[in-house]
């Protein structure tokens, strides 16, 4: 994992000016645009900031791979997924402080939805460790050049004619594992509902169980596992995107569409955060640039470059809640998972993958 060098104050006898701070930006593929850092960057010089925009070369993957960097003490603002922060075994609300909202420099999140502002998963004792950044659905998309007649239900994407011929995310195996559980008929976080019922995680953990067959079988339809971003191939049929990599690449001209399943399709919510750590300057800093993050133009940017829901009323459409105001119905809304349940998934991902148990 690389290492990123802080800008430090450097005084000689205590006469020299301050050195110009670096405010690091940990964040997924695509959600922070080089102009944009550009725009934050002026604006901090307008203010008299001596703080410079900077993100990470390092883009974030999943939940254990971003406790990881975070916690090595170089990230200053994070876009993490909505269910880590609680998440058991990666305690990420220790890394994290609680935002105010009511800072002068943070107008626009008075325009921020509701219903996606201060939900419980997200929040502190002192209020909440997120500003909802834009949401989106863990889908699987068809390549419209080679698959003629969309699939109903998961469960045909076991079908032998898609070995080989299916991509989907090793970064997280846990929206893997609800595909399974999906294609069997049951619900997408069986594993999560049973975390506090040892007999029921026995049999879901089985190794020669109905939740592990249908994983491995799915996994054995893989061509390819992708990590950061996916890769829409001409010989794949069908690729799970996180639906921003699928809509840049449709807006390239690929002929790929979502595939709406029966069961549907689980939701996540990206967010921004703030690093315990940030006080003085640093912090005011990091606020200004997430109010040019959950801002129009930026959340515009995500809408219809990204093809993900915004967080803000700002926008002038939000095709997909507007076309569905149960989006983020909780029954598919990703859960804060339990360390036994991460530790379940895992396993029965790692066995998927011929890593043994």
């Amino acid at each position: 994992m690389r290492n990123f060098l802080i800008g430090a104050a450097l005084t000689l006898g205590g006469t020299m000016a301050q050195a110009t701070e670096y405010l690091n930006i940990f964040t997924w593929d695509g959600y922070v645009a080089p102009e944009e850092v550009t725009a934050v960057n002026a604006l901090l010089k307008e203010q008299g900031y001596d703080i410079e925009v900077r993100v990470m070369d390092t883009l974030a993957e999943g939940p254990e791979q971003m406790f990881d960097v975070i916690r090595s003490g170089d990230v200053d603002v994070s876009f993490l997924t909505l269910n880590y922060i609680n998440m058991e075994g990666v305690p990420f609300s220790n890394l994290l402080q609680p935002i105010d909202v009511s800072s002068p420099r943070l107008s626009n999140a008075q325009a921020l939805l509701p219903e996606l502002s201060a939900i419980e998963m997200g929040m502190s004792d002192a209020g909440p460790l997120y500003l909802p950044f834009g949401g989106g659905a863990y889908g699987i998309w068809a390549n419209d050049d080679v698959v003629a007649e969309h699939p109903t239900s998961v469960a045909e994407l076991l079908k032998p004619e898609w070995k080989g011929r299916i991509s989907l995310t090793s970064g997280q195996v846990q929206p893997n594992v609800a595909l399974a559980l999906m294609a069997m008929g049951e619900p997408p976080f069986a594993v999560q509902d049973a975390s506090g019922d040892r007999k029921k995680v026995a049999e879901l953990q089985k190794a020669d169980g109905a939740l592990q067959t249908t994983l491995s079988t799915l996994y054995d339809q893989v061509g390819f596992f992708w990590s950061a971003g996916p890769e829409f191939r001409d010989d794949f049929a069908f690729v799970a995107s996180y639906g921003p990599g699928a809509s840049a690449h449709v807006a390239e001209g690929g002929n790929w569409s979502l595939v709406n399943f029966d069961e549907g399709s689980t939701v996540w919510l990206d967010t921004i955060n703030f690093s315990k750590k940030l006080e003085g300057d640093k912090l005011e800093a990091a606020e200004i640039f997430a109010n040019y993050f959950i801002g129009k133009e930026v959340q515009e940017r995500i809408v219809n470059g990204l093809g993900m829901v915004a967080a803000t009323t700002l926008v002038d459409a939000n095709p997909m809640l507007d076309e569905n105001p149960n989006f983020f119905a909780e029954d598919l809304f990703w859960p804060p998972y339990t360390k036994v349940a991460n530790n379940v998934m895992n396993m029965l991902s790692k066995r998927a993958s011929g890593g043994g148990s």
